[in-house]
């Protein structure tokens, strides 16, 4: 771009880079020098950008023999294990790469396994400046800011516990298949006007699929199959055998037979990933001997781990989960194997809640709190502990008073929310410290939030000039003096 100046001939400058845009010459400004308080912390540190059929990796500038600092790698495992070699001729000893969907699993494994520190970073800590994206880009904005310390790696359990999670992770879309085709079979009753799903609890139960069975081999007359009929069944014999006289055809007895296979299909293979879970549970350190002691009768629920997953709980964490209210086996073993055992890997339990989404958030501007929503999370440890949260209000326990007060307060949202971050401190200071959990009692609970109630009543009436006192020897009733 020439300048020109009044007065003065035409002035050239030089850029430092340049480039031609509709026969206009626009010169790039020159590379901003970082701060010398911004000082490299890993020498020997590269950035990868994950993809489902390339990586792109940067390493730092000069350690290529042949002046490569930016590569591009295929995603087949042939070329996964050349990506790594390069790395190690390179001179990297740790990588910081962005979790992106699953394809960053064959290269995280291949690469711990080779001992690279590897650091799995969220994509929204490592966004690069906007207009700014290609992959060579994002691979080299990677590698500056894990060269400076700039990236914090995501939470990932060791291996024993990955291994865990894996099986739970099946068998949960396990049990979400086959809820499906449950829903299936009801459609199909639904069709032909059986009303069995408004009769029986659970159409997959004793008397539900003993009926079901019945009509796909053939059997259509009501009062035969109602006498199929559970004894512990609430509805009478009568009822059942009018839910079902129905309209029976083809294509919908077809459909209900085929959601039945695959009902029964999924459980099989639920129990075969059952007995892979407590193999993995047998390979866990013991750090206790003993057997949990029953203090509460426990009903096991359907669809449900088929062992005895609570014994295992406790030989593996010293502790009983399920020792608190709400908080069953399967609650349990989901929580444990998606934040494993160790928990140094938080500070304090405010950060634990925080990492699990339950914590309320901080958002303060100008000394102003603007907000206290949660974040958003995927959580599945916050899931199953929202779950387990739900069942508290009908507890007669600390909890489902802290519970109800809650929910009568700030609503079902809010309190669900508020009693899963409650669980999950506790949770948090059975694992780390090894304490058991006491139930102190609904009433115990009612007593301690009305002392508070009464503490605070008389700091604002003195704030305000008044004095609260007792009316009745016994009444216990404050009132303004």
């Amino acid at each position: 771009m020439n300048l020109v100046l009044k007065g003065e001939a035409p002035v050239k400058t030089t850029p430092t880079c340049s480039k031609q845009r509709r026969g206009v010459r626009i010169v790039s400004k020159a590379k901003v020098p970082l701060p010398p308080q911004l000082k490299r912390v890993n020498l020997n540190a590269a950035g990868i950008d994950i993809g489902a059929e390339e990586h792109w990796v940067a390493v730092p500038p000069g350690r290529d023999t042949e002046g490569r600092d930016v590569r591009r790698f295929g995603a087949f495992t042939g070329e996964l294990c050349a990506l790594a070699d390069w790395l190690k001729q390179c001179g990297i000893q740790t990588v910081a790469m962005e979790s992106t969907g699953v394809y960053w699993i064959p290269l995280y494994e291949l690469l711990v396994e080779r001992g690279f520190e590897v650091l799995l970073v969220d994509a929204r800590q490592a966004k690069n400046v906007p207009g700014r994206k290609t992959d060579v880009l994002d691979c080299q904005w990677l590698q500056e800011l894990h060269t400076y310390g700039l990236l914090r790696g995501a939470f990932r359990p060791v291996d024993q516990v990955c291994i865990l999670r894996s099986y739970l992770r099946q068998r949960s879309m396990l049990v979400a298949y086959a809820s499906h085709h449950i829903q299936h079979m009801q459609k199909a009753l639904e069709q032909m006007n059986l009303k069995l799903s408004h009769v029986v609890s659970d159409i997959t139960g004793l008397t539900g699929m003993g009926i079901i069975k019945a009509i796909l081999s053939g059997e259509r007359d009501p009062v035969k199959l109602a006498k199929l009929r559970d004894p512990r069944c609430k509805s009478s014999e009568a009822i059942v055998a009018r839910s079902l006289e129905g309209h029976y055809r083809e294509e919908h007895l077809f459909t209900l037979q085929q959601a039945v296979e695959l009902v029964e299909f999924y459980q099989q293979q639920m129990t075969a990933c059952d007995r892979q879970i407590e193999a993995c549970l047998r390979q866990f350190e013991e750090k206790s001997s003993e057997t949990p002691v029953t203090t509460r009768r426990r009903k096991r629920r359907r669809g449900g781990i088929a062992f005895d997953a609570r014994s295992y709980l406790y030989r593996m964490t010293g502790v009983d989960l399920t020792r608190i209210d709400s908080i069953e086996a399967n609650t349990a073993l989901t929580v444990i194997g998606e934040i494993g055992l160790d928990m140094s890997r938080w500070p304090t339990e405010k950060h634990f809640g925080s990492w699990l989404g339950l914590a309320p958030g901080s958002k303060v501007s100008g000394g102003k709190r603007l907000s206290g929503r949660t974040k958003p999370s995927a959580n599945r440890a916050a899931a199953a502990l929202r779950l387990a949260a739900q069942s508290l209000n009908q507890s007669q326990s600390a909890l489902g008073a802290y519970f109800r007060r809650l929910k009568a307060r700030l609503g079902a949202p809010k309190a669900l929310t508020a009693a899963a971050y409650k669980l999950a401190r506790i949770v948090y200071r059975m694992l780390k410290y090894g304490a058991g959990y006491v139930d102190q009692g609904e009433a115990v609970y009612e007593e301690r939030y009305r002392d508070r109630l009464l503490r605070n009543l008389k700091r604002r009436a003195a704030e305000l000039g008044f004095q609260l006192t007792a009316i009745g020897l016994n009444s216990g009733q404050p009132a303004l003096a």
